[in-house]
């Protein structure tokens, strides 16, 4: 994939995750490290942006000499430094654009901000077995539920979006309806595997928004409102929750299950990437790759440590675009952040 040898530093300050990684092109990913604030905002039952950047500030120096001496290599060293431009929170952006824009400036080398969800849609090419272009993907993050034919790098067609609350959007939501804190959606989830394996006595079923819509959209909000309509007409036993938590996972995992087999014969690929925090998930896995298996398709995930928001995507992302710019384009815009970007903005989307 690229011809000359790079040594790129990535760094990842979008929300409440500091990322920063190292990836060589001949060598691939030589270190990372990840620090997650969740157990601070755990506390206020969401994130607070104010106490993000601070953290982040505080963070993402002693990561970077961390990941520098687990690689064995100096500031010296780097070829280009990739940082998060958008979107996501203003604060927590500029923590690593003014970082990025400082080291790019003191070691002389090209710095380029990189489009969040391109850096989600790519991280799958990171493990083995990676996709080849093109793919089908489903980006399924906090605050982003997506389908997209990628024909190649920056070669990206919007396929079908959700049209209110998106899957991680509702996952935390709906956790937090049924008393399970933040961050929610983990949360939910092992609520829901432990109701599985209980010998429960309940069930209940939900609806599948916008499955039958005859387009590629997703829509999430009514699920949560769903589940506060049975919360009113049923006492909430630990059992009641079970189910509940349980019966939401199945509703959103069929839906985007069905949608991303509609896109895959739509477009008449038999490559799915998923990616993005709700990529975690094992039912969503587990379904995902059931039904592909019977169309004769094969899914790809990232590794579990790169669903949510990490450096080494934005450091694998950084190298890839280091191969398709000139040397002029590289060291454009290295001091802004765009806190709402779409990826279909910037000539990254077709």
């Amino acid at each position: 994939m690229f011809s000359h040898p790079l040594l790129v530093l990535g760094i990842e300050t979008s929300c409440d995750e500091t990322g920063v990684a190292l990836y060589d092109t001949h060598r691939g990913l030589l270190s990372h490290a990840l620090y997650s604030q969740s157990e601070m905002h755990s506390e206020y039952g969401g994130v607070v942006p104010e106490l993000a950047s601070r953290d982040h500030i505080r963070r993402v120096l002693p990561l970077i000499r961390q990941i520098l001496s687990a690689a064995g290599v100096d500031l010296a060293d780097l070829d280009a430094i990739a940082y998060t431009q958008g979107p996501g929170l203003a604060g927590a952006l500029l923590v690593g654009a003014s970082i990025s824009a400082a080291l790019g400036f003191a070691l002389n080398i090209p710095v380029l901000g990189i489009h969040h969800l391109e850096g989600h849609l790519l991280s799958p090419l990171l493990s083995k077995p990676a996709p080849a272009f093109p793919f089908v993907a489903l980006l399924v993050s906090g605050g982003h539920t997506q389908l997209m034919e990628v024909n190649g790098l920056g070669l990206y067609t919007l396929l079908g979006e959700t049209v209110d609350d998106a899957a991680g959007e509702a996952f935390d939501k709906t956790a937090k309806l049924l008393g399970l804190g933040y961050p929610g959606g983990p949360a939910l989830s092992k609520l829901a595997d432990e109701f599985v394996h209980s010998g429960h006595s309940k069930y209940f079923e939900l609806p599948r928004p916008m499955l039958h819509s005859g387009d590629l959209n997703f829509s999430f909000s009514g699920l949560k409102t769903a589940v506060l309509t049975l919360m009113h007409k049923h006492e909430m036993t630990p059992d009641t929750r079970g189910a509940m938590a349980f019966a939401f996972q199945e509703a959103v995992v069929d839906v985007l299950a069905e949608k991303s087999l509609a896109a895959l014969a739509k477009t008449g690929l038999t490559q799915l990437v998923v990616a993005g925090g709700v990529g975690a998930n094992r039912q969503l896995r587990n379904t995902l790759c059931r039904k592909a298996e019977q169309i004769g398709a094969t899914v790809f995930f990232p590794e579990f440590e790169f669903c949510t928001d990490n450096g080494a995507m934005i450091a694998f992302a950084g190298a890839m675009r280091m191969q398709e710019t000139s040397d002029q384009d590289k060291r454009t815009d290295v001091f802004t952040i765009n806190a709402r970007w779409d990826l279909e903005m910037q000539g990254l989307c077709t």
